[in-house]
């Protein structure tokens, strides 16, 4: 198993959370005190799950607390890069439909205010991104 790694870059106001490996059960404590970390420095948070190889509903869990936090407290948590055949768990739910989700972190970034055209404006402003097929990226 891959070792789970996690960065964070800013980007203007925005951090941006790169994770690469599985997120599950065992990792979700770790998970959820890095995305505190970024809240802490930013009021918009992108998360960037394009390298997320497995996501358990643990992890899920975490992302949703995440979310309403950031939008409890006028801020932004959007999802970038979440391959369906890895994070189905985001689908299975339903959550697909209701969190902003993007296919890459410089659409995220161009629909924050501040940080882009701003054409979106909060969840469910744009349409979700569309699960990619689940042989596209296989290898």
């Amino acid at each position: 198993m891959a070792e789970l790694r996690f960065s964070m870059e800013t980007h203007g106001a925005s951090a941006v959370v790169s994770v690469q490996g599985e997120l599950d059960v065992t990792s979700s404590q770790r998970f959820d005190d890095f995305l505190s970390e970024a809240a802490a420095e930013s009021g918009q948070v992108i998360l960037d799950m394009s390298k997320v190889d497995f996501m358990d509903t643990t992890a899920l869990a975490v992302i949703v607390a995440h979310w309403r936090r950031q939008v409890d407290e006028g801020g932004a948590f959007l999802l970038a890069g979440a391959r369906y055949r890895y994070t189905k768990a985001l689908w299975i739910t339903g959550l697909a439909d209701r969190l902003p989700m993007y296919d890459t972190v410089d659409e995220a970034l161009a629909a924050l205010p501040g940080t882009g055209s701003g054409a979106a404006n909060g969840p469910g402003a744009s349409e979700p991104a569309e699960p990619a097929e689940p042989d596209a990226s296989a290898g």
